[in-house]
């Protein structure tokens, strides 16, 4: 789409630039004064600060996302599919700035700062047209006399807490289908990694959304998220995170009933049968296990290899994970970057200690890393067992447990026990094995010889405590449509 004439491209990306939240089309600092520093984890730089914002800025945000709704929502689909392609467009033509300020802030791999770049595009994208087709109903009337009918209408107002380690495509799987749908919007981005919000709603602003439609408050969770969950304007909370923080967000949302939606951990497996590709599987495990260092919700958490192919996928896998590139994300060849900060790269050694002091067999890495204190080796933890913490918590970092299993039965009965649903990985030639073993596993997605799920044409979301609700596709949306029924009377 060629962007509309007053649209310009010119926009100050830099960090330099985005030290002020985005509230009612405006950029402001904090009441106090106070900021927040931001440091890039992998050489432990100041890069810029954001202002330590509260209950009070957060108030006022919100206000103004509800003063904003009614305008917003009365614009027709067309309308608002329009100014999300502008922004849609901005973000693809700034993609190097924004993926840069994005590896500065967060620390993965240019690559997939690129392909992060690409999929927030994608998704207001997608929802520029998804929106077009909020379709309602007419039921068959019971009487001559009168006609039903249903229609879909926004939310209204919708808090969105999204986490660091996908700090661009986490707005957008939101906002895409938030706005797409006539809703408002207030963001509050993660403290570590806020520029990335910031740079989109610059990136919004210049797009025509209307001022109050999306907000960026930055600052600490606890003020700005008790507002957000407290606030009757607010209709709607949207969460991407921890399970812990998840269940106390639902239980804040509670006394207003919103609408919540939560995509929380998870500690998915990865099943390789002895019929499946070697070479496939062995790059896909490492795919799905070391990208953004494992900080990933949807990242292998254990590895089950049945008997008859053990051996070699461990001698490839090995070998494969011992040749990763280990470095600062902004240095071309980078296959893995930096945790987001060293309390976090120092917590994979406990998870290390504990399955080495219950029998498992170090295979390499696992330790600190020599780029940093913020890097840890990718780590291959061989005869490991489901009991082991690596294996029956979210690890979230680059440590890769390995266990033989020996029929489906038993691979299946093992990948389910756990409290977590999100994802599921399986690698098999077998058709009517993978069909019975993607029907078996109890999580909301199941990627079958194929380690990359996220799309935004497809559902995202996972059952148990694992989260509420969907992301992506046209399920994607109806998070964001309340069901009206229409019933008019008199037509005899």
């Amino acid at each position: 789409m060629t962007l509309a004439a007053d649209v310009r491209t010119d926009v100050d990306l830099t960090a330099a630039a985005l030290d002020r939240a985005y509230v009612d089309g405006r950029w402001t600092a904090a009441d106090s004064g106070e900021v927040v520093e931001v440091v890039d984890p992998a050489t432990g730089r100041r890069i810029g600060s954001v202002p330590k914002m509260g209950a009070d800025e957060t108030r006022v945000a919100i206000e103004a996302a509800h003063a904003a709704w009614n305008d917003w929502r009365a614009r027709t689909a067309g309308e608002r599919s329009t100014v999300l392609r502008r922004w849609a467009d901005l973000i693809a033509d700034h993609e190097e700035e924004l993926a840069a300020l994005l590896t500065a802030e967060q620390g993965k791999p240019l690559a997939e700062s690129r392909a992060e770049i690409g999929a927030s595009a994608a998704f207001l994208t997608w929802f520029a047209e998804e929106g077009r087709r909020a379709y309602g109903q007419t039921i068959p009337t019971d009487r001559a006399d009168r006609r039903l009918q249903v229609i879909r209408q926004s939310v209204g107002v919708v808090a969105a807490i999204t986490p660091w380690n996908f700090p661009s495509s986490m707005i957008t799987r939101k906002a895409g289908p938030a706005l797409a749908a006539g809703c408002t919007m207030v963001v509050k981005p993660s403290e570590e990694t806020p520029l990335s919000a910031l740079a989109l709603a610059r990136l919004a602003d210049r797009a025509g959304v209307p001022a109050g439609v999306f907000n960026v408050v930055t600052g600490t969770a606890r003020e700005i998220g008790g507002e957000l969950t407290s606030s009757a304007l607010v209709r709607k909370l949207t969460f991407t995170g921890s399970t812990r923080v998840g269940k106390l967000l639902g239980e804040q949302s509670a006394g207003t009933v919103k609408r919540v939606s939560l995509e929380l951990g998870g500690n998915a497996p990865f099943i390789v049968c002895d019929d499946a590709e070697l070479d496939a599987a062995v790059e896909g495990a490492v795919r799905s296990k070391f990208r953004n260092a494992g900080q990933a919700c949807v990242a292998t958490n254990r590895i089950y290899v049945q008997d008859g192919i053990y051996d070699r996928f461990v001698a490839a896998f090995v070998a494969r994970v011992r040749a990763l590139a280990v470095g600062n994300g902004a240095v071309a060849g980078v296959e893995v970057g930096s945790m987001i900060n060293p309390v976090a790269a120092q917590s994979m050694s406990s998870l290390v200690d504990d399955a080495v002091e219950r029998g498992a067999t170090l295979a390499c890495g696992g330790g600190a890393h020599e780029h940093g204190p913020a890097f840890f080796a990718p780590t291959v933890l061989l005869d490991a067992d489901d009991a082991m913490r690596c294996c029956s918590d979210e690890t979230f970092g680059p440590i890769a447990p390995v266990m033989r299993f020996h029929d489906d039965d038993e691979v299946v009965r093992r990948a389910n026990a756990t409290a977590y649903g999100l994802v599921a990985y399986c690698y098999t030639t077998d058709y009517r094995r993978l069909t019975r073993i993607a029907e078996g596993l109890e999580f909301g997605m199941v990627g079958m010889n194929d380690f990359s799920v996220s799309t935004e044409v497809a559902p995202f979301g996972g059952v148990k405590e694992s989260g509420i609700g969907r992301e992506g596709s046209h399920w994607g949306l109806d998070e964001y449509t309340e069901i009206k029924y229409v019933c008019t009377g008199g037509m005899g």
